[in-house]
């Protein structure tokens, strides 16, 4: 794939297609509004993809640590923006993720990190929900992992079926979270902020 986008990047830039896309969609790149849309589009490509160039030791680095806690930790509404890979446009929403250790804690702030790594993508709502789950599953060795994600798909609501108040929720649950029924149930009841204690 690297070796695809060199070629690409050698053959033509990016800044050289939006414009080509301009003139097919009738517009006139040399027009003072759109003279310098060819560069913000690359710039902002390139920023909301960035989750490429991103691996699970840049987001992890070391801070993994040991410890005794044995029970559940959960981060929730963690903002998340992506691109839907069909169409090219925003979908965004919540991320809620949990996991039950089993002697190695991670950093807090490294779950929104780890969001970042497969939000930042051409990406579809169903495989990101998994990639996180089986990402912090594999690195971390918990007990179990919980992710649920809610999203606004823009390709629902600008255009296609046009449906102003449809949400996606996906989830994925690895582990004692898949094994255990309470262990679900507690996890959903603290991401709905009705803990189950």
């Amino acid at each position: 794939m690297a070796q695809a986008h060199d070629r690409l990047s050698d053959a033509v830039s990016m800044e050289a297609l939006v414009r080509h896309q301009l003139i097919l969609l009738g517009e006139d790149p040399a027009r003072e509004g759109l003279r310098d849309t060819p560069a913000r589009v690359k710039e902002s490509l390139e920023f909301l993809t960035r989750g490429y160039r991103m691996t699970v030791d840049d987001v992890f680095g070391d801070a993994t640590f040991a410890e005794a806690y044995k029970d559940m930790v959960v981060v929730k509404d963690i903002e998340m923006y992506s691109l839907c890979e069909h169409h090219l446009l925003p979908f965004f929403g919540r991320v809620h993720i949990g996991y039950v250790p089993k002697g190695r804690l991670v950093g807090l702030s490294k779950l929104p990190r780890l969001v970042e790594l497969y939000s930042r993508r051409l990406q579809v709502q169903e495989r990101m929900t998994r990639q996180i789950a089986e990402c912090l599953q594999k690195y971390l060795e918990p007990v179990g992992v919980g992710v649920v994600i809610e999203a606004d798909h823009l390709c629902m609501k600008m255009r296609g079926v046009e449906k102003q108040n449809s949400r996606v929720f996906t989830s994925c649950v690895l582990g004692i979270f898949q094994s255990d029924p309470k262990t679900r149930a507690e996890f959903m009841g603290l991401i709905k902020g009705v803990p189950n204690l």
